[in-house]
């Protein structure tokens, strides 16, 4: 595979990214609203489009990845969903076990769109992955998410320190 598939849902379409999807997904970066919990400052330019970049080589390398999540009313980029692997230095590591990510500009909060858009991947995950679980790892204070997650199942397995920040992490079995 060398892109994400595309998955319609009644609101959204989950599609590739593109490069024209970089304007607003830097805005996105830079918003205090979305980095707060999970980078902790705005991204560069530079990093943003990094972030790009990474979403594609997923596809191409892993058969996974990101992706861009658009509002069909309004045709809008509004965030980023997806699976990956950042092999991230913490402990203990997630190893081979991918790890699911969201992330919605802040004006599209409180919709449940983020609801919407995993249940999607999720579901895709569940016919296309062969990991047996996912994981995820989200910031202690970031209470929306950790509602999101639990909606879905996910349960804490640990807590650990990412970049000198408290993280809680998270797994989900496939058949959950």
């Amino acid at each position: 595979m060398q892109q994400a598939p595309t998955i319609e849902t009644a609101r959204l379409l989950l599609r590739p990214h593109r490069l024209s999807d970089f304007p607003a997904l830097h805005a996105m970066w830079t918003d205090p609203a979305i980095y707060r919990h999970i980078t902790g400052k705005p991204s560069t330019p530079e990093e943003s489009w990094a972030r790009l970049l990474r979403y594609a080589g997923h596809w191409a390398l892993m058969d996974y990845g990101y992706w861009a999540v658009e509002e069909k009313s309004s045709c809008r980029f509004i965030g980023e969903v997806g699976f990956a692997d950042y092999h991230r230095d913490i402990d203990p590591p997630f190893g081979d076990t991918p790890e699911l990510g969201w992330v919605l500009e802040s004006q599209a909060h409180g919709k449940g769109y983020a609801t919407e858009a995993l249940r999607a991947i999720i579901a895709w995950g569940g016919a296309n992955l062969q990991h047996p679980r996912t994981a995820c790892m989200i910031a202690p204070e970031n209470t929306a998410s950790l509602h999101v997650a639990a909606k879905f199942g996910f349960i804490e397995t640990g807590r650990t320190t990412y970049k000198g920040e408290p993280s809680i992490i998270f797994h989900r079995c496939k058949a959950s």
